[in-house]
């Protein structure tokens, strides 16, 4: 096993009391990546035996809220259980830095307080910040990592990861309809994880601004054409708009073996799959 991949949280922006929020764990060798951090997931973390001094680096497909809401809780959380001054390494795209200090701000009398209180713990949170311009290259650790623009207009930039080790290829595209940038992360992978909505259960809703998530997300269909042009071997569905109901996934799974003749992993929080 070269990449393991744990599909922390599945839910969307509403609060769902079984799906924590967007955010994944990749295991490329002895490098731990995690990408996106939204509701819960330092729990999701912890259940999956990894906590935040573990990291090697937080991955940032967007600065949407659902997929950042809980990055304070990661910093605390990596600054209060390490027992010297280790910095954080967030990668995200152009304006990850304004969000990043403007979050260290809001902190700021929660450091005061553990500062005066803790003798041992002498430092304040320490976040290392790069802004990434797509395309480009990074290797973190065992992992090489290739990022690319994806398109979730009027969000912008928005950027996906091609994450490797040896010959196993993962993508994380996050939210993103099909473009350029998304195939290019895709192409020959072992393992895709896509945002996925229906389409045909989300214009039942009779909401205006519930219809608007329908021009900026992959549906599922879309998310399986994607997959089958790239050659990928596993499609995995999270992020599920509206919410997957218990019972349903053969719903969710027709619509993509419809256009992917690979394997298709409906996530629910904590599924597992690994390559390599």
């Amino acid at each position: 096993m070269t990449i393991s991949v744990t599909i922390l949280g599945t839910g969307n922006p509403l609060p769902d009391p079984a799906r924590a929020g967007a955010a994944t764990l990749v295991q490329a060798g002895e490098s731990r990546l995690l990408v996106d951090a939204g509701r819960a997931v330092t729990m999701r973390l912890a259940a999956a035996g990894v906590l935040p001094p573990m990291l090697d680096a937080v991955l940032l497909t967007h600065l949407h809220s659902d997929h950042i809401c809980d990055l304070n809780d990661v910093i605390t959380t990596q600054w209060i259980m390490s027992f010297e001054p280790t910095p954080l390494r967030i990668y995200g795209p152009p304006g990850t830095a304004a969000m990043v200090e403007a979050l260290l701000a809001m902190l700021a009398l929660d450091v005061r307080y553990r500062i005066d209180h803790h003798g041992d713990l002498t430092w304040e949170p320490m976040v290392e910040v790069h802004e990434l311009d797509a395309p480009t290259e990074l290797t973190i650790g065992d992992a090489t990592v290739a990022v690319r623009s994806t398109d979730h207009r009027p969000v912008e930039p928005s950027v996906g990861f091609r994450i490797g080790h040896d010959d196993a290829v993962v993508a994380i595209a996050g939210d993103t309809i099909p473009c350029v940038g998304l195939d290019e992360l895709c192409a020959g992978a072992d393992v895709y994880v896509q945002t996925v909505l229906r389409s045909d259960l989300v214009t039942q809703v009779p909401s205006e601004r519930f219809q608007d998530i329908l021009d900026y997300h992959s549906t599922v269909e879309q998310a399986a054409e994607t997959a089958q042009r790239a050659g990928v071997s596993t499609m995995v569905c999270t992020h599920y708009v509206p919410g997957k109901a218990p019972g349903d996934d053969e719903g969710w799974r027709s619509l993509a073996a419809a256009h992917f003749d690979g394997d298709i992993v409906l996530a629910e929080d904590l599924t597992v799959v690994t390559c390599g």
